[in-house]
Formats: C-alpha cells, structure tokens, sequence
C-alpha cells in the first residue's frame, strides 16, 4: 500500500521500481521478454508496496493472459455494439474475457488515462474500433509488444486489420443515385475519425468518374436530432434531388427534417443510408442503404487476434464489401428540382 488506507496502483509500481506502466504490465503478465534487471526493481517495488491485483495474481502463476481488450470511442452506437457483440462471443467461446474500455475524446490526458487502465489487466491483446477520432489516437498509444488488430472502414497496413470497404458501398451507392437520373448527388457526412473517411471518398470518387458536380457536405454530428436540422436546410435548397447520408440514423433525422419542411421523400428528394440500421426497414419510407455486418466484422477481427496472439504466420487482413438493399427511399428526380440543380446552383467543392 502506498499508505496506511490506499491501494497501491500500477502507476505507483512504475514511480517506486523508476520503470514505465508498459513494462510493470509486461512483468505482471508475462506477454513479452523484460531485462532481468528491469524485472527484479518490478518484483521488488510490488513487494514493497503489497500490490496484488487477483487478476495479476492468477497470471503470475499460470503465465498465460486471458483477457482480450476492446478499445472503442463509444459503445452505444449501433456499429459499435454490433462490433462488440461479435468480439465478446467468439472471445468467449476461445476462453478468453472482454474488457471494453470508452476513450471519450482524443485528447491526449483521456486517451493515456484510458490506456494507463487497460495496462493494469492481464491483456492476452487487444481490439481497437478506429472508426473515429478517440479510436485512432487509442491505437497510437498502445505499446508495441501488445497483440494488436483494429477494426476500421479502410485499410491500414501498419497493424493487422479487419475491415468493412466502405469506400467501394458508398462509391456503389452514390452509383445508384446517379443511374435514377439524379445530375449529382449530396451528401451529409458524419464526424470523420481522419480529415476524411471511406464513405466520403468512395461518393466523391463516384461523382468524379461520371463527371458530376462535387457539391460541398453537409455535415452532421451523430446525433440524429441535429440531423433534422440539416434536413430541413436541404429542402431549401432546390438544387438538392438525391441525399446519401453518412448512416441510417443521420438519414432518418434528416428525412424527418425534409418533411417537417412540407416536402416528401422520395418524391422530391431521394435519400439514402449506410448501415443497415435494424429500423431502417421499418421507417417511412424504407430505406435504401448499404449492409454492414458489424457483429461478422468483430468476429473476423477476433479471429485475426487469436492468430496474433499463438504467434501464427497468415493473413494480417481480412475484408468485406458491404451489399446495397434497395428500398423506397430513393426514385428519379424531381424534374422541377433537375432544372435547379441544371441552371448552376450546385457550387463545386474544393
């Protein structure tokens, strides 16, 4: 104990043996080689300080970590729960257990606190969501003897990788909207986890290979009630005939938000999705939408985790195209509408 009534923590540990969290993890665990030296300052400081977590405990004796961490900017999401789920299962079945750790923000005193926690367990490895912005920064800081594999929306060959190739969804989804007629297509763009995500790139790549007007973004939050707003400025805008949203979520508040302006979906303005929300094809109307399989993309990601943990040689990547599912949301311009967009309101994007 650092003193007669607190615990000593895994920071104390490092303070008192002058070594890194990292490596106090590294000796509790037994996942990676530590110099004898650095290893008997660790010993002698968890002596000294009587620090016995049971978790490190019952790793200390059977030299084998059996936890995997799950690493996420949010858990409540649709995706991201999906994702976990996935993990957890198959994590259970391989006799391991999942801790999920929230990193709130980028910034760097919540993303070290967020990792400084997870160090303390017994990990076996663990698996990032870099689908935002705190994911990417948790990935950054993780130490480099810990198993490690990421799930993402684009490829990242600097760890192992399970992905869903969103940019290709959406470049077939903005794909779509263009076959019904629509001159160009907007689209309403969730927070990015880098200055721009798969989802954009794959609908500004669309626009470019026909040769279509690239209209600025509209950009939301991933609140679908702020969405509303967004709707109800695209129905002001006569030039917008076809809307490809970030989520189905986003879609939803911004279908809302078209209505509430007196106008209808898809009989003025075409709307799509991503996703394949499970309301999705229960909201009025129907949403077209691209299907991620989120819980399979936990599943694969674990799987290439496993691998990494046994020391196996194979594949570090593992990837999926998510398919369109056609609904009512989105039909032919309105001709109305074509004649605004043609008379040269849409302004190029830089």
């Amino acid at each position: 104990m650092t003193n007669g009534t607190k615990p000593a923590t895994i920071a104390d540990v490092a303070a008192r043996a002058g070594v890194s969290v990292p490596t106090v993890s590294r000796v509790l665990t037994g996942a990676a080689r530590v110099s004898p030296a650095k290893r008997e300052l660790v010993e002698a400081a968890i002596a000294e300080l009587h620090y016995r977590p049971s978790a490190a405990a019952r790793v200390l004796v059977s030299r084998k970590a059996q936890v995997i961490a799950v690493i996420a900017g949010d858990t409540s999401r649709y995706g991201y729960a999906e994702a976990i789920r996935g993990i957890e299962e198959d994590a259970r079945a391989a006799g391991y257990t999942v801790m999920i750790t929230v990193v709130e923000t980028a910034d760097d005193d919540e993303v070290d606190r967020a990792i400084s926690a997870t160090l303390t367990q017994p990990l076996a490895g663990a698996v990032v969501l870099k689908f935002d912005a705190p994911g990417v920064a948790a990935l950054s800081r993780l130490p480099a003897d810990v198993p490690v594999v990421a799930l993402s929306g684009v490829r990242d060959t600097a760890v192992p990788q399970a992905v869903l190739d969103e940019t290709r969804a959406a470049e077939e989804l903005t794909d779509y909207l263009l076959g019904l007629g629509h001159p160009t297509v907007h689209h309403v763009r969730i927070p990015p986890s880098r200055r721009e995500d798969g989802r954009t790139t794959g609908w500004r790549r669309a626009l470019r290979k026909a040769d279509a007007a690239i209209p600025p973004t509209f950009d939301s939050t991933w609140d679908p009630r702020d969405a509303v707003d967004v709707g109800t400025q695209i129905a002001k805008d006569p030039a917008v005939t076809a809307v490809f949203c970030g989520n189905d979520e986003i879609a939803m508040g911004v279908i809302r938000g078209i209505a509430d302006a007196g106008l209808r979906v898809p009989e003025d303005v075409s709307v799509v999705g991503f996703d394949n929300h499970p309301l999705s094809g229960l909201w009025s109307p129907p949403l077209t939408t691209a299907e991620q399989d989120f819980a399979g993309l936990g599943r694969r990601g674990l799987q290439l985790l496993l691998k990494e943990i046994d020391g196996e040689e194979s594949k570090r990547y593992s990837s999926e195209r998510p398919p369109l599912v056609i609904r009512s949301s989105a039909a032919a311009p309105n001709p109305q509408r074509v004649s605004a967009a043609a008379s040269g309101h849409v302004a190029e994007s830089a």
